[in-house]
């Protein structure tokens, strides 16, 4: 971390001043419902916002309506270099970036620096490099019933409501923005009512960059604004990060103007552990991969899958990753446990955990030092015991939760792997690669990481099946679900 104790200091009571939308390249005072935006950590109110009315995100539409006719005919070279202005601005803020991201959301700033602001703004760099990429394919001749050539070009979709979860406020705003810019459209963005100060900060840097006036818009608002963003018909297609109920209804207020979506619902990802791995050797950033953001990610590996015969080892070794989480301030370089959002979702996850035992599951790690005084902390467990039908095993928790059941051999992990109604992400703990890759070419998921991967590359698509949800995100596969396909035939 290139934080110094000193710098951490002056930014541990830091709040981004703006309060305004971001209409038309304008700040634009909210006039709609004001709600509080507590610090998770600690429950205090960081701040007042005020959310957009229905008249405000007309017009935001409009603006961005209006300034798709100048942006989609901009050249790649000129899309690029203004996307790459907003990165530029980014970098420079990049410690008010990440201040806001710990006190609104809890991210410990030991993770928060690379996870939440740096790996963003390169995601956001990669999309401005591709908005150059001629994308036209040339089908050739065709001499049926006369001689004909074809190519395949793309135009971009229109308007794009962009709808963003709570846990990654500032990446999850870039996934959607930067592969639709890059593809020529517009954006109104509408972040969680949860988190909002981070994305109105991003709408000042918008209003400060070089990207023309309307490209990007920033509105706020809680669920009825939502809807109405969704369900307008001045939106041409909806991209949403959110639970997969609530990405229903996306779906369905999107289909009354016959638009398409794309859909990133999380999961319930399992992370096996193969015969013949030396579990000792990733027992700990296993655990606590699945951990960080105190749970709060969409493909956490939090069902894992363990063969029988490793089962004791594993457990033993686990210890010492459960001995290393520190749950408590996320301003202390210490802390890698932080605190869930609101008072309500701690009290979900705790409900998992005590319908778990309930129903005869165990304990089998958990972290036992006492809990903050303050702010809505759960400890981290491991649950076992359990059946594969069970809630905890089967419903995304979105906590510090992992459960753990033992398998007799590879087939029975895989078909347990592929046993949930989602499809995001998996992990496969192998002793060699080729094993690990001929498990993971039999997994329902969008993304599979062998021995623990690396970090989410921005040329690789993300998303996945089920109710994992629609489309992919990030990579060309992201941008492309912002471009309709156009056939250009003529007579030879």
């Amino acid at each position: 971390m290139s934080l110094s104790a000193e710098r951490i200091a002056a930014l541990r009571d830091y709040v981004p001043r703006e309060r305004n939308l971001t209409i038309g390249g304008r700040a634009v005072e909210p006039a709609g419902e004001r709600w509080d935006v507590y610090n998770p950590a600690t429950e205090e109110v960081l701040a007042t916002v005020g959310g957009a009315t229905t008249e405000q995100v007309d017009e935001a539409i409009r603006a961005a309506r209006a300034a798709f006719g100048t942006w989609s005919k901009m050249s790649g070279e000129e899309r690029c270099a203004a996307m790459n202005s907003l990165a530029d601005l980014l970098e420079e803020r990049w410690e008010e970036l990440l201040a806001s991201i710990v006190n609104e959301v809890g991210t410990p700033v030991s993770l928060a620096e690379f996870l939440q602001v740096k790996m963003g703004i390169g995601h956001l760099r990669w999309f401005a490099e591709a908005a150059k990429k001629d994308r036209t394919v040339h089908l050739g001749p065709y001499d049926i019933p006369v001689p004909t050539e074809s190519d395949v070009d793309h135009y971009p979709v229109g308007v794009v409501a962009a709808i963003t979860g709570y846990n990654y406020p500032l990446n999850l705003a870039g996934f959607k923005y930067g592969a639709a810019l890059a593809a020529g459209c517009t954006v109104v963005l509408l972040p969680s009512p949860r988190t909002p100060l981070t994305t109105l900060l991003l709408g000042e840097l918008v209003r400060e960059s070089n990207l023309p006036d309307g490209v990007i818009n920033v509105v706020t608002g809680g669920a009825d604004i939502g809807q109405y963003l969704s369900s307008h018909p001045g939106v041409d297609k909806v991209s949403f990060t959110g639970s997969d109920a609530v990405g229903a209804k996306i779906m369905a207020q999107a289909a009354t103007n016959l638009n398409d979506v794309v859909l990133e619902l999380g999961g319930k990802s399992a992370n096996i552990v193969l015969p013949g791995c030396d579990v000792e050797s990733f027992a700990v950033d296993m655990h606590l991969r699945w951990s960080r953001n105190a749970g709060q990610g969409c493909a956490a590996l939090a069902r894992l899958l363990v063969h029988e015969d490793l089962y004791d080892r594993f457990l033993e070794s686990g210890a010492a990753a459960f001995n290393q989480m520190k749950v408590g301030d996320p301003w202390d370089p210490a802390t890698n446990i932080g605190p869930l959002i609101r008072p309500d979702h701690r009290d979900r996850v705790n409900g998992f955990i005590t319908e778990a035992l309930e129903q005869g599951g165990k304990a089998l790690l958990q972290v036992d030092t006492p809990l903050p005084e303050k702010g809505w902390y759960v400890n981290p467990v491991l649950l076992g015991n359990l059946p594969h039908s069970a809630r905890a095993v089967q419903e995304e928790i979105f906590g510090p939760v992992a459960v753990v059941l033992p398998f007799k051999d590879t087939d029975e992990a895989i078909r347990l792997a592929n046993d949930t109604a989602y499809g995001l992400a998996a992990n496969v703990w192998a002793p060699d690669l080729a094993e690990g890759r001929r498990v993971a070419e039999q997994l329902r998921a969008g993304t599979v990481w062998i021995n623990g991967g690396g970090a989410m590359r921005p040329d690789a698509p993300f998303g996945g099946s089920g109710r994992s949800g629609v489309g992919r995100e990030l990579g060309e596969w992201g941008i492309r679900e912002f471009l309709e396909p156009r056939h250009i035939q003529w007579a030879v």
